[in-house]
C-alpha cells in the first residue's frame, strides 16, 4: 500500500509518497509560491532523482497536478499510474474539541473542519482547499483521511487546558489550550518507549519538539497532562519570529503606544518575535555564526531560549511528580548541540549528565540516548517523523472501511470506520 502525505499551506504543498510495506519515503517535495509569482515544484526520490522547475501554480489544483505529473513521469517517476496510490492523508492543525483521533474525510468532516477555521486561520482554511482540491484531482474514490496536530493533546485534563479568563468565553468561543506538534509528540514518545524497552504508559516523558516552530509536551501513562502551545502555536517560549508567552498587558500597551491593530499586533508577535526579534535573524544556522563572532544580542538570543525551555522542562517534571526520560526532537533538538547541552546544564538538579561526546555525534539523523550511564534522567535524541505517523494513521482507516465493506460483514459499528 503506498499513501501520500499532504501538509497544505496558504502558499506551499509539501508532500510525501510512502510505501507502507517498508514505510519508507520513496518520493518527496514541494510546491511553493501558489498563487504567487515565482512559483515552482521541487522533487526527490528515496533512489536520488531530483528536479526543480518554475511552473504556473494558480492554485491547490495546479499543485495537486504538477504532484502527479512527477510521479508517474516516465523518467523520475516512482509509480507507473495513479491507481498505485492507496489512500491521501492530510495534516490539518486545529482539531479543536471535535477530533480527538484521525477520521475519514466526508462533507460532514470538511464542514466541521471549516467551522473551526477561526481558531486556525492561516491553516485550516488552506487545508480544506488541499482537500478540495486532491478531490477535484484523485476523483472522489479515492479515500482521503485526516490526522491533526491537536488531538495527541486532546487528553490534557481542564486544569490545564483552561485559562483564568470568563467562563463564558470557553463556552461561547471554546477558548482553551490545544496544544501542536501532535503528531510529532506522538512519535517521538512512543519510539523513545521502543528505545527504553518500556512501556510508555509507564513513564513519565517530557518531548521537546524544537524548531523555527517549538513545543514541549508532558506525557504521563502515554496521555499528554500539558503542552507549551495554547489556542494557537504562538503560546509556550520564545522561538524563530514567535514572542511564546507574556503578560498580556504587553500587548494592549503597544497596540495604545503604536496605535496598531489587532492585524498589526498578531503580525509582530508571529513573525516579528522570539529570537528574531531579539537579535534580528530567524535561522539558527546564522544566530549561532553571529555568536561565535561575538554578537551579544546573538549570545542573548540563545541565553534566553535555552532558558525558556529549561524553565518548562521543570514545571512539567514538577506536573508529574518526576520525569523518567527527556527528549529532544525536530530542526534544533535534532540538529543543535548547543542549545540540548545549555539547556541539560540547568537540569542537574534532576541527575540529568550529557556526555558531550555523544552530544556533539547525534546530528544529522543519528539518534538515540545522548546522556552519560549514572545519569538519574536519560536524555535522548530522536528523529521525529510526522509524515509516517499520518500513512500509519491513514493506512489503519482505509484497512478498517474495506473491513467493513467485505460482504460477511453483517454490522458495523460507526467507531469503527
Amino acid at each position: 500500500m503506498k499513501i501520500l502525505v499532504i501538509n497544505a499551506g496558504s502558499s506551499s504543498l509539501k508532500y510525501q509518497l510512502i510505501d507502507m510495506d517498508t514505510e519508507k519515503m520513496i518520493a518527496k517535495g514541494i510546491c511553493e509560491r501558489i498563487g504567487a509569482e515565482g512559483s515552482r515544484i521541487e522533487y526527490k526520490t528515496s533512489d536520488g532523482r531530483s528536479m526543480k522547475k518554475n511552473a504556473e501554480i494558480r492554485n491547490h489544483v495546479d499543485a495537486f497536478k504538477l504532484v502527479t505529473e512527477a510521479l508517474v513521469d516516465p523518467e523520475l517517476g516512482v509509480i507507473s499510474n495513479l491507481s498505485e496510490i492507496s489512500a491521501i492523508g492530510h495534516r490539518i492543525v486545529q482539531g479543536g474539541a471535535i477530533f480527538d483521533k484521525s477520521v475519514l474525510v466526508n462533507d460532514e468532516v470538511i464542514r466541521q473542519i471549516q467551522s473551526l477555521i477561526p481558531l486556525a486561520p492561516l491553516h485550516n482554511g488552506p487545508e480544506v482547499d488541499a482537500i478540495l482540491a486532491s478531490r477535484e484531482v484523485f476523483g472522489a474514490d479515492m479515500p482521503q483521511c485526516v490526522v491533526f496536530d491537536t488531538s495527541f493533546h486532546s487528553t490534557m485534563p481542564p486544569k490545564a487546558y483552561l485559562y483564568a479568563i470568563p467562563y463564558e468565553y470557553y463556552e461561547k468561543y471554546k477558548i482553551r489550550r490545544y496544544g501542536f506538534h501532535g503528531t510529532s509528540h506522538r512519535y517521538v514518545s512512543h519510539h523513545c518507549a521502543h528505545l527504553m524497552h518500556q512501556p510508555l504508559e509507564d513513564i513519565k516523558m517530557i518531548t521537546c519538539h524544537i524548531g523555527n516552530g517549538s513545543s514541549i509536551a508532558a506525557i504521563q501513562n502515554g496521555k499528554v497532562i500539558d503542552t507549551s502551545m495554547g489556542l494557537t502555536p504562538l503560546d509556550g517560549f520564545m522561538m524563530g519570529t514567535r514572542s511564546g508567552a507574556l503578560d498580556p498587558s504587553v500587548i494592549t500597551f503597544l497596540m495604545e503606544k503604536e496605535g496598531l491593530t489587532p492585524q498589526e499586533m498578531n503580525q509582530i508577535l508571529n513573525k516579528k518575535s522570539g529570537v528574531y526579534g531579539i537579535c534580528g535573524l530567524s535561522d539558527d544556522r546564522d544566530v549561532t555564526k553571529a555568536e561565535i563572532e561575538g554578537d551579544p544580542k546573538a549570545i542573548l538570543a540563545h541565553e534566553m531560549q535555552i532558558y525558556q525551555i529549561a524553565k518548562y522542562i521543570g514545571a512539567y517534571a514538577a506536573a508529574m511528580n518526576g520525569v523518567d526520560c527527556i527528549v529532544f526532537t525536530a530542526g534544533l533538538g535534532e540538529n543543535q548541540p548547543e542549545i540540548r547541552y545549555g539547556v541539560c546544564r540547568y537540569l542537574k538538579y534532576l541527575g540529568v549528565k550529557i556526555d558531550p561526546i555523544l552530544n556533539d555525534e547525534y546530528i544529522h539523523g543519528k539518534e538515540g540516548k545522548i546522556s552519560t550511564f549514572d545519569s538519574v534522567v536519560p536524555v535522548y535524541v530522536i528523529n521525529t517523523n510526522e509524515e509516517l505517523v499520518i500513512a500509519r494513521d491513514t493506512k489503519a482507516i482505509v484497512e478498517k472501511l474495506h473491513y467493513a465493506s467485505t460482504p460477511d460483514r453483517t454490522h458495523v459499528d460507526p467507531e469503527d470506520v
